[in-house]
């Protein structure tokens, strides 16, 4: 995150008290950074994890933020830790496809009934804004994780609805590169132990987003947003194949074996941010695609006797049909990340 983006938000969290559940993950430490140069009156950091909460505080050393142990399963803990908050960025959530997918329950506690606990402390407690975060497989979901998350956007339109003074609005991203848990750590850990790179399915496509570019996200979310809006950021894709190249390259290691283990349980070939429905909907903010919510209510015509041709005329937006980044492209965005940075730093010194 440039300075120059940092300065240009400031005047919005002027004087504010800004909540982050979730915030000991990797967006709470990149929205963080933003939000302590942002003017605002407290920074509070609402997660479960008391070791990683002492890591952050310890690197912080900021009288400016404060840490609040709780969980937003329990309706009581979010609602002491929401009042005299202004604005709520909610990012707590399990986002593991394989745990999620053997413990599906847990899914639904922590990401539907965790919102929905999150977004009724704030109206109680007239915060002015919510920014939820969601992920492209809430969009034609076929795992634990990704169904979780698309009854949390259910829950969060539909609690905007009465949400009084309270703004509830989303955002929907796909993967975060070199984020935890994702491919790239994967990748890198694979080859600094000597192993051959796994790769599921060579023509497996997914968008390329950078953490920044995820911030960016929500804070244009949280600048334009209207309730029930979910906010979709145009992001390029590329297959994993090219990544696995693209890496093996910039590391020094372009011949370093590859082997294809197939399509695990619960994957895509491809991911989608918007469904055809939405498209049909969606505004084109040029950067952004903002996806309204549907205020009708449940006598509408259209639901039992009537249609919808734009619907039909409309495509979803997908890894598939998006910008597609060649090798060469690829290399230069993954230079953009501390985490290839700092690991080619390591290989030099």
């Amino acid at each position: 995150m440039t300075q120059k983006k940092q300065e240009s938000r400031n005047p919005v969290f002027a004087d504010s008290t800004v909540l982050i559940t979730g915030g000991t993950g990797s967006f709470g430490h990149a929205v963080l950074d933003v939000l302590r140069t942002a003017g605002c009156r407290e920074i509070r950091i609402f997660s479960r994890d008391e070791l990683k909460q002492e890591h952050m505080r310890v690197e912080m050393n900021d009288r400016q933020v404060k840490f609040h142990i709780g969980d937003v399963r329990d309706y009581q803990s979010i609602l002491n830790a929401t009042r005299g908050v202004d604005y709520i960025y909610h990012a707590a959530a399990l986002k593991q496809v394989p745990s999620c997918e053997f413990h599906p329950m847990e899914a639904v506690k922590t990401n539907v009934l965790g919102t929905e606990n999150v977004l009724e402390a704030a109206i109680q407690n007239s915060v002015k804004r919510v920014v939820c975060l969601s992920t492209d497989k809430a969009v034609y979901p076929i795992n634990a994780m990704g169904i979780s998350k698309a009854m949390m956007e259910k829950v969060m339109v539909a609690k905007s609805r009465g949400s009084n003074s309270t703004i509830i609005c989303g955002t929907r991203y796909g993967n975060v590169m070199a984020s935890r848990g994702s491919v790239i750590p994967l990748f890198v850990k694979q080859l600094s132990e000597g192993l051959p790179f796994t790769v599921t399915d060579p023509n497996m496509t997914r968008f390329m987003m950078t953490l920044d570019d995820a911030v960016d996200l929500v804070l244009y979310a949280f600048e334009h947003g209207r309730s029930g809006d979910i906010f979709v950021q145009k992001a390029p894709a590329a297959t994993i194949r090219t990544l696995a190249q693209a890496l093996l390259e910039l590391l020094g290691k372009p011949d370093h074996p590859v082997n294809i283990i197939g399509t695990r349980h619960g994957e895509k070939l491809y991911e989608a941010l918007l469904s055809r429905e939405e498209m049909a909907s969606a505004e084109d903010l040029g950067g952004y695609y903002r996806v309204p919510p549907d205020l009708r209510d449940l006598n509408y015509g259209k639901f039992v006797e009537q249609g919808e041709r734009k619907i039909s005329e409309s495509e979803d937006y997908n890894s598939h049909n998006t910008e597609r980044l060649e090798v060469d492209a690829l290399k230069k965005m993954l230079l953009k990340l501390d985490f290839i940075r700092e690991l080619l730093a390591q290989k030099s010194a």
